[in-house]
């Protein structure tokens, strides 16, 4: 049932998104065009990895990417909530806590079942917090690249922008790490 859910929610998300592209490219909006356009790659994500990839996501994890993607692609940009000035870091910090339980669905995928009682906590932590932390980076790289090849303004406060949101990212990601190792050292009793 999981699996048909992830698959639905995903193809609702696409075909809004296909909706608003269509809406958009008929209004001559080339800025949320290119937005919503995005966005039915990013809602094909969990679908691609489920498809072709057999990388199997819980739903929560799949529903919080799409209402993520909701908040940051619809709300954020398109509807201009980013000029609120909290809803960019609100949103990392929040980017920061999916990667975090990605880390411990792709943890838990990667180790063998046994190995499970053996590992340390602090690997459990180490290993979800890193994740979580490294995504950030990954994501601010996208940001400094696009703005210097395409002309972009993904980074529209410089350095500042650059650390506030590595700094909300881990600090999401840190949320769930501990959560991660303290339920590794409950269940390791």
């Amino acid at each position: 049932m999981g699996r048909k859910l992830v698959i639905i929610f995903s193809l609702i998300y696409m075909l809004f998104m296909a909706w608003l592209a269509f809406r958009f490219q008929a209004e001559k909006d080339s800025f949320r065009f290119s937005v919503a356009a995005a966005g039915i790659g990013c809602g094909a994500v969990p679908l691609i990895l489920g498809f072709f990839i057999k990388w199997k996501f819980n739903l929560p994890l799949v529903l919080s990417y799409l209402i993520f993607l909701f908040g940051s692609q619809y709300l954020g940009s398109i509807k201009g909530w980013y000029g609120l000035g909290w809803w960019d870091t609100f949103l990392h910090a929040i980017s920061g806590a999916i990667l975090g339980f990605a880390g411990v669905a792709l943890y838990e995928r990667m180790i063998h079942r046994d190995a499970g009682r053996l590992i340390s906590p602090w690997f459990v932590f180490l290993f979800v917090f890193t994740f979580a932390v490294f995504g950030g980076v990954v994501w601010e790289i996208y940001e400094f690249s696009s703005d210097q090849l395409f002309g972009m303004d993904l980074q529209g406060g410089g350095n500042k922008d650059t650390m506030i949101d590595l700094i909300s990212d881990t600090l999401g990601g840190l949320a769930v790490a501990i959560w991660a190792g303290l339920r590794t050292k409950i269940k390791k009793g």
